[in-house]
């Protein structure tokens, strides 16, 4: 319950924090309403629209209303996939609000003592150091191999979980020792001709749990004629920060990344990650107030390229490409497509593939319900999203989904899963399946 005094300091940000010229950008005109997930699964509910949500923040700036439950609640409840934001004939950048009102919330608001603990355990105990990160995904890899996981399901322990907590278990992908993911290595040279210098953002979760995906990636870029640095400084994205109200966190991890990379003399930033990559190329507006970091963030995120964008520039959809013969479908990353408006280049990439018959999936852009953690904190509004979206990739009968983002990889796993599709279709990431039509 939030105390008279703590709404009192929440309305006080919203009204010297919130950008109202934002705020009144937008002209209540309904374009976002088709976009938006939440609003669609709650019966059209106007609250739980981008063009509600933004009333709501504006009311709370005027003094009309008090920032109580209710307004915590619809902001907790969007997905911040900002399928919004493309549609805005205003150009509303609702996504920034969004991190903005979220993190006024989270910082004037008292939590409970095992919420506090949760938070600082992951927000700044485990994600902003990377060895943490090895040694707790390599205790995921101990109980995948020692037999505990089988044991669990054997003896009926993950009956007591939720239904969806116990398939996402399922579905992750196994974790690899924890001696493969220390030796990483932070240079790789070019098969060929050198045509491109790059660096490679390997993530946290990417360069652990996804690590023959980060694999995948940097042995594509070698293919296509790439010398690769890969900083051992860099750190977390700090999306994860930025989503969910902790963004001084979020400032400094993007301050070292920044430092991380700036050194280094390249043409470009490669991501493989969606959310990863959506969070990166907004550094400027996250330290658009700092003087020391502002102009080191533009020129930053002026070198982030998605992996399939560099792939498309560098011709390699004309290469040789050839896998078994099967029908594929393209998910959209929400962040990929939303924020990095890059859409095109994975379709490229996947329709010139010999063997494979791509078929595009109805409502491809829509969010499939991952969108981080939000598929364990709300997850009756992300199965709601997710069932739907299986009905679409059910109708293409495809037998391979392909995504571009961990997140979105997880949750089609997970549907696959839950309606019981295992057996015929598999959801796999752009570049892991890019490098089976090499090899």
């Amino acid at each position: 319950m939030t105390t008279v005094q703590e709404k009192q300091k929440i309305q006080q940000q919203f009204k010297t924090r919130m950008n109202e010229d934002e705020l009144l950008n937008c002209m209540r005109c309904g374009f976002c309403l088709p976009s938006c997930p939440t609003y669609i699964e709650s019966g059209f509910k106007e609250s739980h629209s981008p063009r509600g949500r933004i009333a709501l923040m504006k009311a709370v700036v005027d003094g009309v209303i008090e920032p109580d439950e209710e307004v915590e609640r619809t902001l907790d409840l969007c997905l911040g996939c900002r399928a919004c934001e493309p549609v805005c004939p205003s150009g509303v950048n609702y996504g920034h609000l969004l991190e903005e009102a979220r993190d006024i919330i989270n910082q004037n608001k008292k939590h409970s003592f095992p919420v506090r603990v949760v938070r600082k355990t992951v927000f700044e105990g485990l994600f902003p150091h990377p060895d943490r990160m090895r040694m707790v995904t390599n205790l995921l890899g101990i109980y995948q191999r020692s037999g505990l996981q089988k044991a669990f399901y054997t003896t009926g322990v993950m009956k007591l979980f939720p239904e969806s907590m116990a398939t996402m278990e399922r579905v992750l992908p196994q974790v690899p020792r924890l001696k493969e993911m220390k030796n990483r290595p932070t240079a790789l040279t070019s098969i060929g001709a050198v045509r491109k210098n790059v660096a490679f953002f390997s993530g946290c979760l990417m360069d652990t749990m996804f690590l023959e995906t980060n694999n995948a990636t940097t042995k594509l870029l070698q293919l296509a004629g790439c010398d690769i640095v890969i900083p051992k400084a860099q750190t977390c994205c700090g999306a994860l920060h930025g989503h969910s109200g902790e963004k001084d966190a979020a400032k400094e991890l993007a301050r070292r990344n920044i430092e991380a990379f700036e050194e280094a003399e390249i043409d470009y930033i490669i991501t493989n990650a969606g959310g990863c990559g959506a969070f990166l190329v907004d550094y400027d507006h996250l330290l658009k107030d700092d003087p020391e970091w502002k102009e080191r963030a533009v020129s930053f995120k002026n070198k982030i390229r998605d992996i399939s964008s560099i792939l498309v520039e560098l011709e390699f959809h004309k290469a040789e490409l050839n896998v078994s013969p099967q029908r594929i479908t393209y998910q959209d990353s929400c962040h990929l497509r939303n924020v990095q408006r890059t859409f095109m280049e994975p379709r490229l990439l996947l329709q010139s593939v010999e063997g494979a018959d791509y078929v595009e999936m109805k409502q491809a852009d829509h969010c499939c319900g991952s969108a981080g953690i939000y598929n364990i904190v709300e997850s009756d509004m992300s199965m709601k999203i997710l069932d739907h979206k299986m009905d679409n990739v059910e109708n293409t009968r495809a037998t391979t989904i392909i995504t571009s983002n961990p997140g979105c990889l997880l949750q089609m796993k997970l549907g696959i899963e839950r309606e019981g599709l295992s057996d015929t279709m598999r959801a796999i990431h752009i570049v892991d399946f890019l490098l089976e039509a090499v090899e």
